[in-house]
Parts: structure tokens; C-alpha cells; sequence
């Protein structure tokens, strides 16, 4: 059993929004599944909403199961309203907060506002329709989309305390823009966790820091201003050590040079005391910096290009021309090419990309890649490789047992061989199934690797990572010398790593002439006219 801190203060205060951040490992899931079980002290009467899971696969329709929730939870307020007026009566201060929520909670908006959250978390950008909206049943969605439901309950009850663990892992960048907008303006009490620097700005009042040194530290401010803050007081602080260090070094060298002469004695005494009361009064202690991980792609030889052309390229799953995602796409990638998908969910990014990997074929047009094509690729199923119940380093044995295909020809890899390669990712001994969603990343970025790649093609990489695996994500796609097509809702990653972006939408690929955070204020702007619209509010829900 790993514990995460001892003797640390947790507060959670009305009207704050925190954002607990951490390293990959260290426990975050942990801590937020601890709150959300009240093995820190929450009142009874204080509900919580852990979002955990998606919500059920059902006969009933997204709306439906989000106005089914609320109900249900107009009919716990009730009854626990009455039950405390029946034993306490009406001086209980539990009280005003139920009849401030009951108050909210109008039967006759319910549908109008379970859609409004439904549209800002982009159903209408998948279905297009409302009708189709409120009419198809949960059974009948994915994973992602039921998920994206349980999040719409839990906004619609608008709990006192909401804990929220990454979620916007299964949202597109309109969405995140929204859900960023509405809990900037939460009220009540939110925990949650993030991979996003922009999200975590765009929300955070507070940041929790789950360290290292197993410390829980609080930080007023968005993640920015965490930053700022943790920097200027770890100056501070090296300054007090290097400063105590240096006085206690000058005080020993006395006490040294004293020696047993009778007329010093006294002298050496008393700063021997100024010594001991430092010690006893707590030493400044060195601060030490998060441990940093660091990897890179290997650089290949350069394909001229072009390296891979769509040629009047059109395609839909079913064959069938009225169900095309593309419709005659012409376009050329080569190795020097550094690209952001963007678009809506559903619009076809991850069918694009493979679409490029061929592991589908066009309905109509051709896809010409170079034969000497190498493509590293990662996205939602890679870790399906892996086996769980292998260490990284019987696992990379196992897979290749006769070596590797490198730069310099074909090489037999030894256990120390690969204990070297693997040390640059992470973990080497413990079995793949005990580590965190992070450390598997990495095991895929090292197979990625092992191709020595001339184009990466990236789908939703950023989901399992921390702020600083982000980084250095970005920091290894700016070293590699090849090709990068990118798809990714964490809009500080696209604003670091890609040169241009295209848009997927409305069966077609469109150059976006601005940079990233231009097209953040457009799904701002876009999804505020598209509410108006259709007649609903751009905030939606339980305000």
C-alpha cells in the first residue's frame, strides 16, 4: 500500500474551485476517490458527485437519463427536507441550502436545460439534429458519449461538492471550451484534476500540489499563478538554506579553531547554543525539483517528398456515397509537414488518420505513400499491445527476440541493452498492469521509437499524461525531424508543437489562417451562435 501524505491539511472551502495536480503515479485518481468516500471529514448533509464512470447503457435517451437524474435528487431533497423538520425542525441550517436547491430545480425547464448541457458537451455537433439528440438511446452510444452524459447529470444536480477526474478526456476542443467557461463560474465546492495548463487556468481558483515529497501544498490562483508562486518561493527558500548553511559553516569553523584553549571555551560554548537552537527551532530544507522526464524520437533519414498525396479522396465506413465523412480531399503531408487536426467529434480526425496509416481504403481517389514510409503512431488502443502481465523489460525481450533494425543495421539487443533504452522511459522491472495510464504512455512513445519513424501520427496522446510528460512530449516533437499529424483537445500541446491547422468539418479539410488559441475564441463564438440558434442559452443547466 503507497501512502500519499501524512499529517497534511485538506480544506475545501465554499465557492473554490480546486485543481489538484500532480506527477503520473503519485496518486490523484487516489485522493479524489478518498474525498468522494468521506474518508476525509464531509458532512453527512454536504452531497457529492463523483464522476467516475459513464452513465448506464439504457433504453432511455440522453436527456431522459439526465432529467431522470435530477428528479431523483428533487426527490432525495424532499424527503431529507421533511425528515429534517420532522427531528430537528425548521432552525436546522441544513435547510437553506435544500430549499435553495429545490428552488432551481423547475420541472417545467427540465428538458430545455438537460439539452443545453447536452449541446454545450457537443452533442448537436455529433448528431446535427436535436431530435435525434433526445431520441436515441444510451445502449446505442460509445463509451466517450456516455460518459459526456454522466458528466451532463452531474452538472445538471449541481452537487455541493463535485469531484471530477480528467473530464475533458473524452470531449473535442469545442467542448472543452464550454465545460471550461461553465465550472469557471461553479459556485459550490469542485475538486478536480486536469493535464491541461489552459483548462487549469481557465478554471482553477485554487491548486492543490500532491508533491513528490509526499506534502499536500496549497496555492491561491489558476495553474499560472501556482507557477509564479512555487518559483519565487522555492528562491526564497534556497536563499534561507544556502544562508543557515553558510552561518552554521562560519560557527563550526570557530567552534573548530577554539581547540581547547581555556579563554575560548565559553566562545565555542555559546555558539555551539546558536547552532543547537537553529536545529531545534527547524532548518531551512534544500528544495528539490520535481524529477523531469526527457525523451526523444530518433531523427531518420529524410523521404523527398511527396511523402504521402490523397488524391480526390472520398470515404464513408458503409461505402455508401450519402454517409461520406470526406468527400474528394487532395492534399500532400511530407516529412517537414507539423499538423493540428481540429474539428468537432464524429467530423472524421481519427478516421483521417487512418485513413493515412491505410488501414482503411478509400471509397473513391487513391492514397500514394512512399514505400520507404515509417510511421510511429499512437492513439487510444495502443496500449492494447502491451501485456499486463510482463515487465517492460521481459516484454521488450519477448517481442524482439532477435534484436532491432537500426540506423546502423541489424542489432542483437542484451538485457543491459534494453535496461539502457528502457531507462529513458521510465520503469523497467515492475509488472506493465501496476503502472499508472502514464508510465504505459511511455512504453508506447519507446515502441513508437524503435520504428525510427519518418512521420508521427498522433491521436489523443495527451489523455493519460501529466503537465510535465506533456512537455516533454512537445519538447520531443519540436527535436524530431519528421513529419507530425497531431490531434489533441489540449490546446497548449498544439500551440507549442503545430505550424499549421486544418479543420475537419462538413466532409472536408479547410487551411485555419489563424493560430490556435484564434480558433479557441471561434468554438467560443461559433457555439454561443449555433445555442442562440436553436433556441437555447449559451450557459445551460442549474445556475
Amino acid at each position: 500500500m503507497k501512502q500519499l501524505f501524512e499529517d497534511q491539511t485538506l480544506e475545501l472551502t465554499w465557492g473554490h474551485r480546486y485543481g489538484l495536480i500532480a506527477q503520473n503515479g503519485s496518486g490523484k485518481s487516489t485522493m479524489l476517490k478518498c474525498v468522494a468516500s468521506r474518508l476525509v471529514p464531509i458532512p453527512e448533509w454536504m452531497d457529492i458527485w463523483f464522476l467516475d464512470h459513464e452513465a448506464e447503457p439504457t433504453d432511455r435517451s440522453a436527456v431522459d437519463t439526465v432529467i431522470d437524474t435530477v428528479r431523483e435528487e428533487k426527490e432525495r431533497l424532499e424527503a431529507l427536507e421533511e425528515e429534517i423538520m420532522s427531528t430537528v425542525g425548521p432552525e436546522d441550517p441544513r435547510l437553506e441550502a435544500i430549499y435553495d436547491k429545490l428552488e432551481r430545480m423547475d420541472p417545467s425547464t427540465f428538458e430545455k436545460r438537460a439539452g443545453e448541457l447536452l449541446f454545450g458537451l457537443g452533442f448537436s455537433q455529433a448528431m446535427m439534429k436535436r431530435a435525434a439528440m433526445q431520441t436515441r438511446a444510451t445502449k446505442d452510444m460509445s463509451g466517450g458519449w456516455r460518459m459526456r452524459v454522466a458528466l451532463a447529470q452531474a452538472l445538471f444536480v449541481k452537487p455541493m461538492v463535485l469531484v471530477l477526474d480528467e473530464p475533458t478526456n473524452h470531449l473535442d476542443l469545442g467542448a472543452c471550451v464550454w465545460l471550461e467557461d461553465y465550472l469557471a463560474k461553479w459556485d459550490s465546492i469542485l475538486l478536480f484534476t486536469s493535464h491541461s495548463a489552459d483548462f487549469l487556468n481557465g478554471v482553477a481558483s485554487k491548486i492543490y500540489h500532491l508533491t513528490v515529497r509526499q506534502t499536500l501544498d496549497l496555492y491561491g490562483g489558476n495553474y499560472d499563478s501556482y507557477v509564479r508562486t512555487r518559483r519565487e518561493a522555492e528562491v526564497n527558500q534556497l536563499k534561507r538554506y544556502e544562508k543557515e548553511q553558510e552561518d552554521i559553516k562560519h560557527l563550526k569553523e570557530f567552534i573548530s579553531s577554539c581547540g581547547t584553549y581555556s579563554n575560548l571555551v565559553k566562545q565555542a560554548q555559546s555558539k555551539q547554543k546558536i547552532i543547537d537552537k537553529m536545529v531545534e527551532a527547524g532548518l531551512t530544507t534544500k528544495p528539490v525539483d520535481d524529477p523531469v522526464f526527457r525523451f526523444g524520437f530518433p531523427s531518420s533519414e529524410k523521404i523527398p517528398p511527396p511523402v504521402m498525396a490523397f488524391q480526390n479522396v472520398s470515404f464513408s465506413y458503409s461505402g455508401k456515397v450519402e454517409d461520406y465523412l470526406y468527400t474528394n480531399l487532395d492534399f500532400g503531408i511530407d516529412c517537414d509537414s507539423r499538423i493540428a487536426l481540429v474539428g468537432p467529434n464524429g467530423a472524421g480526425k481519427s478516421t483521417l488518420l487512418k485513413l493515412m496509416t491505410l488501414d482503411i481504403e478509400p471509397s473513391e481517389g487513391e492514397i500514394r505513400r512512399n514505400p520507404h514510409l515509417r510511421i510511429g503512431r499512437y492513439n487510444q488502443h495502443s496500449e492494447d499491445v502491451l501485456d499486463l502481465n510482463k515487465t517492460p523489460l521481459d516484454f521488450m525481450l519477448e517481442k524482439y527476440p532477435d534484436g532491432l533494425v537500426t540506423a546502423e543495421g541489424k542489432k542483437k539487443m542484451e538485457v543491459q541493452d534494453w535496461r539502457s533504452k528502457l531507462g529513458i522511459f521510465g520503469a523497467q522491472t515492475s509488472l506493465i498492469s501496476t503502472l499508472s495510464p502514464g508510465y504505459r504512455a511511455r512504453l508506447v512513445f519507446c515502441l513508437m521509437s524503435l520504428r525510427n519513424p519518418h512521420m508521427l501520427l498522433l491521436d489523443e496522446p495527451t489523455n493519460p499524461l501529466d503537465m510535465d510528460m506533456i512537455d516533454s512530449l512537445a519538447l520531443a516533437i519540436k527535436k524530431f525531424n519528421g513529419g507530425v499529424v497531431l490531434v489533441s483537445h489540449d490546446f497548449k500541446l498544439l500551440d507549442q508543437v503545430a505550424d499549421v491547422i486544418w479543420v475537419c468539418e462538413d466532409k472536408k479539410i479547410t487551411p485555419w489562417k489563424g493560430d490556435i488559441n484564434s480558433y479557441k475564441n471561434h468554438l467560443r463564438k461559433q457555439m454561443a451562435q449555433q445555442a442562440k440558434s436553436i433556441g437555447m442559452g449559451a450557459g445551460g443547466g442549474v445556475q
